[in-house]
Order: C-alpha cells, then structure tokens, then sequence
C-alpha cells in the first residue's frame, strides 16, 4: 500500500530593507497610484547586498522548526526551488543542508521560476506517496532585486525579495494531496527570461544583459487563459467544485491577473490569498508566503481545502488541490 503525504509545518522569512512606491517616484517615472491601479502593489521587500538566497531560505527553515518544534535531523531531501540561487554549483539546498547539519539528506534545486513551489510540492508528495521517502523539507524563495533592472520602470515596480518553507512528511491517513495539473509552452519562453551563458534563445537575439526582461502583455495573456483551464481539469480529476475550495492561492504576480483568474474560473475573489501588497512579486516564494499570512490572519485552518497554482517564465504552470493541517 502506498504511503501519502501532507504538510506539517510552514515557517516564511522576509528581508527587513522596505522599498515602497513613493521610492520608485524618485527612481523612475511613476506613481504610487499609477503602481497600486495597475499591480495592487504597495511594498516589496529586498534583500542587502550581502544577503542571498540561501541567507532566505535558512531563516524560512529555521521559522519553521521555532514555530512548530520541528524535528529535521531524520530529513531524507531538501529542495530548494529558486531561480535565483548563491551560485551555479554547489545547489542553495546544499547550502540549507549544511547550515542545519542534515547531510544525510539529498539535495536539490528545482528551476520552475515563478512556479517552483508548486513543481516542487508535486516532486515531494510523489516522493513520499511512492515509498522512496519520508521526510522533505520544500523551500520556495528567490531574491529578484539582484537581478532586476532598476532603469526599467515596467519590470522594477513589480518585484520584492523572500522564502517560504514547509515540511512534507509520510502520513498513513487519508491523502492531503488531492490532484494536480502541470503544463509548460516552451515557445513563450521569449516572453519573460534572464540572459545568461548564451544571448539567443531559439535563434533570437535578447537584450538584458543578465537581468530580468518580460513582456507583462503577453505573460497576463498566458495566465488568464491557461490557470483556469488547468483549475478546471484539477477540479475534474478531484472530481470537487469551486464551491468546494475554501482559499484559492495563486503566484502572486499581479492583482490584476489574479481577478482576472478569479472571474475566468468562477472562484469569488474574497477566496484568493496572495502576498503581493506588502511583499511584491517573490516567484518562488510568493504561494508559501500567501498561505503563511493566511494562517496567520487566521483564515486558513485544520481541514480547508487549498488550490495553489503557480505560472511563470518558461512558461510553465502548475497547480494543487491539497487539504491543510
């Protein structure tokens, strides 16, 4: 009999520097409404120059283990999905690894940009519900502003730095992982990248010289068509409807998408939790971090039915039904 898997414990960490929209009115051209009309955006949090991914992620984990007295020594896997890691090699989950003293744990990045929190709960519950492991630590974080283009007002605006951690343990009862759905359109990939070894993608020409380039048209295009058709098939294969969902919790990429997500599915938009007033748009971070002000804020509690999707630059998408507590 397989095993199954479910979330234990969550812990979240956000640097202290603020930067708000009345500092942008004096970096470029903008408005604190202008930004708050078009994004919802109020804050976004960044990371000092001496702090990094790992530097995120080791305080999210720590949150974690201070909040719910969580044990990591018998770990097996930790993975860490980011795409803005320390450095290439060694992994930012060989970084967390060592910082806790879990060597015995396996390690890895994942790269699912904005939806690396998701792709990453999906690798963990079909881990843990295959037998192969029993304990997985699952760390969403990224800090943007090293790679953001600050001269460029239509991609500044818009990104913050953070880290969200939860446990993923082996649980005997009743399935907390409900369906998924995943998808990528390679093809889109030129619509939001960071330059990197090579300056072409598929034969073209990029401009960014390693910083973030995205076409905001084109990725709101792709999300509001292609995160409600995946919320129909979960819903489908769940075989639960929108009225079954107790909080929707997408990539909190924009305000604006997510209404837009929101009125495509028929989910009420006072069920969506999202990160992005105070926090901006973290990637990887921006669903744990969501769901952490929702436990918080005391929304979200013991037996709620959860929707996460994440979307984003590749383009892929993916998305959870799960049960919380």
């Amino acid at each position: 009999m397989n095993s199954t898997a479910r979330i234990t414990a969550i812990g979240t960490y956000v640097p202290a520097r603020v930067l708000t929209n009345l500092d942008f009115e004096k970096m470029v051209e903008t408005t604190d409404e202008w930004i708050v009309q078009r994004t919802g955006i109020k804050e976004r949090r960044i990371a000092e120059d001496s702090e990094f991914t790992s530097h995120l992620c080791i305080k999210a984990v720590q949150d974690l283990i201070t909040r719910y007295d969580a044990v990591l020594e018998d770990t097996d896997l930790i993975l860490v999905a980011t795409h803005t890691p320390d450095l290439p090699f060694p992994s930012t989950a060989c970084l967390v690894g060592a910082h806790f003293g879990i060597p015995a744990a396996g390690a890895l990045d994942l790269n699912a940009t904005c939806a690396g929190f998701t792709y990453a709960l999906h690798m963990a519950n079909g881990l843990i519900s295959s037998g192969m492991h029993k304990k997985i630590v699952v760390v969403g974080a990224d800090t943007l502003s090293k790679i953001t283009d600050y001269t460029d007002r239509s991609t500044c605006i818009l990104f913050g730095d953070g880290a969200g951690a939860v446990l993923v343990e082996k649980d005997d009862g009743h399935p907390a992982f409900l369906a998924h759905h995943l998808g990528s359109d390679g093809s889109g990939g030129k619509h939001v990248y960071r330059t990197g070894l090579s300056d072409e993608l598929n034969g073209e020409k990029l401009a960014g010289d390693g910083k973030l380039v995205q076409n905001g048209r084109e990725v709101y295009k792709f999300a509001v068509t292609t995160v409600p058709h995946g919320i129909e098939q979960i819903l489908q294969k769940s075989g639960l409807t929108t009225e079954d969902v107790d909080w929707f919790i997408p990539h909190s990429a924009n305000l604006r998408i997510i209404e837009s997500i929101c009125e495509r599915s028929g989910i009420p938009f006072e069920k969506a939790l999202y990160s992005l007033v105070y926090y901006g748009n973290t990637s990887a971070a921006s669903i744990p971090l969501a769901l952490d002000l929702g436990i918080r804020e005391g929304k979200v509690g013991p037996g709620d039915t959860l929707l996460l999707y994440g979307f984003g630059g590749g383009l892929v998408h993916a998305g959870l039904l799960m049960k919380w507590g």
